[in-house]
């Protein structure tokens, strides 16, 4: 009977091969932005929301009709929460969602005038928002970088690609904002999801087509 393939955990790559790599995904995606549609920062919090356990096509879908029924904070902080699941159910774990979007709204209208905040302090009071959610906004409706949003493609690939060996948000956010300047925090998580839709996969990846496949270390495991 053949043995069963080990996967190993990939060694760490330097700080200089990091951003050799990073380079390349820029030349490779320089489309690199966020894959939500939204036209304000309030659109965005909610398409993040909606986002979670839901891939970003699905959120883009049902973004247009909601949008369209609520305006503003103020409309979802009013919203009647059973017509607010319905409008986003296919997201899935609609009820949280909409009890998130709801109750965010209603702390945006109370404490911040109906507008979505710009600092990672205020963005992180809201129901529902964490650090991933708050750089996503930052980074892609005010244009701060204060952190690195850490989702499930920048988790597997942060490690395959030895930038990494946490295993935990906060941890592998951390050697990130240590490895890359501050000015390239934003882009770094945009390239990591357009690179693991388009070859670094979570199952099959496209070794032998990849940009990297030369200097990752995770190359030879599924080659």
């Amino acid at each position: 009977m053949a043995s069963k393939k080990i996967s190993r955990a990939p060694r760490l790559v330097s700080r200089a091969t990091a951003l050799l790599m990073q380079g390349i995904l820029k030349n490779e995606y320089p489309e690199a932005t966020c894959s939500l549609d939204f036209g304000n920062p309030l659109q965005l919090l909610v398409s993040t929301i909606l986002s979670a356990q839901c891939t970003d096509a699905r959120v883009n879908k049902v973004t247009p009709a909601l949008f369209a029924r609520y305006a503003s904070a103020r409309d979802f902080a009013n919203a009647k929460i059973t017509e607010l699941e319905n409008l986003i159910r296919s997201t899935g774990f609609y009820h949280n969602k909409a009890k998130n979007i709801k109750e965010a709204c209603r702390v945006i209208c109370i404490e911040f005038g109906g507008k979505v905040p710009g600092s990672m302090e205020d963005l992180l009071k809201l129901p529902g928002v964490a650090r991933k959610t708050a750089n996503i906004v930052l980074y892609n409706a005010h244009g701060k970088n204060e952190g690195i949003a850490i989702d499930t493609h920048n988790i597997r690939l942060s490690q395959r690609l030895g930038w990494t060996k946490n295993r935990r948000q906060n941890g592998i956010e951390r050697d990130l904002m240590a490895t890359f300047p501050k000015e390239e925090w934003g882009l770094v998580s945009n390239l990591l999801v357009f690179h693991g839709r388009a070859k670094c996969t979570a199952k099959n990846p496209k070794c032998p087509s990849c940009p990297l496949g030369k200097i990752c270390p995770s190359a030879k495991q599924f080659s």
